[in-house]
């Protein structure tokens, strides 16, 4: 080997061994964020098996998300049904109702309905609500408008629901049913995503190929310049 070889590593060296710092460094940031990630859903876990309260007179879109309420009153009968389907159960509606407590309308995710049993009683009795405030995010540039042959909707958007049935934009997500036939789909932390430990798996990997390929180009020129 010439005295050559050793300069010429150098460079490739470097870059090799720093480009494995940053990937390295960014599994490890993606480990932290993971931490932090499980916390977060640790506290939301806990919010939402809480004590309920009353209905918050001005809601928060984020400090009330996830806030348990109980509220009384009675359903008007109006409702939206939201296309939805169910692992081992398969395609069927949510159904969201209006519910009237005082002088407010709100909306209320009763929960799950067969597609075959859509035409049937839903009740509008006064009863009580508990549940779980909720302005879920489901809507992007994909999501079509509602189906005006079959009353579908496509995903919750509580905005547009709440203008289409003269509401307020609040829907609490009922964790306990109400009525018979409507199986209730309360709120939980399975739909929150947290996907931090597969991205720091991905940085990791790629930092043992980067290493890898850098071996390979090392020896490719020590091997030149023997």
């Amino acid at each position: 080997m010439t005295t050559q070889a050793p300069r010429r590593m150098i460079i490739p060296l470097l870059f090799g061994l720093i480009g494995a710092a940053v990937l390295i460094g960014l599994g490890l940031w993606q480990l932290d964020r993971l931490a932090w990630k499980e916390a977060v859903l640790a506290d939301i876990a806990a919010r939402i098996v809480a004590d309920p309260v009353a209905l918050p007179a001005a809601p928060d879109l984020e400090g009330d998300r996830y806030l348990p309420v109980t509220a009384s009153g009675s359903f008007t009968g109006e409702s939206l049904d939201v296309l939805v389907s169910r692992r081992e159960i398969g395609a069927g509606v949510r159904v969201i109702g209006v519910f009237e407590s005082g002088d407010r309308r709100v909306l209320v995710d009763r929960g799950f309905v067969r597609e075959g049993d859509r035409a049937a009683a839903r009740g509008a009795d006064a009863t009580t609500v508990t549940g779980n405030l909720h302005w879920p995010d489901e809507v992007d540039s994909f999501t079509p408008p509602p189906d005006a042959t079959t009353g579908l909707w496509f995903a919750r958007d509580v905005p547009a629901m709440a203008a289409a049935l003269k509401t307020e934009r609040l829907l609490i997500v009922a964790r306990a049913p109400t009525a018979p036939g409507i199986e209730p789909m309360p709120v939980d932390i399975s739909g929150i995503p947290n996907n931090h430990l597969g991205y720091a798996v991905q940085w990791f990997g790629l930092a043992v190929v980067w290493l890898g390929m850098t071996a390979y180009l090392l020896w490719r020129i020590r091997r030149r310049t023997v």
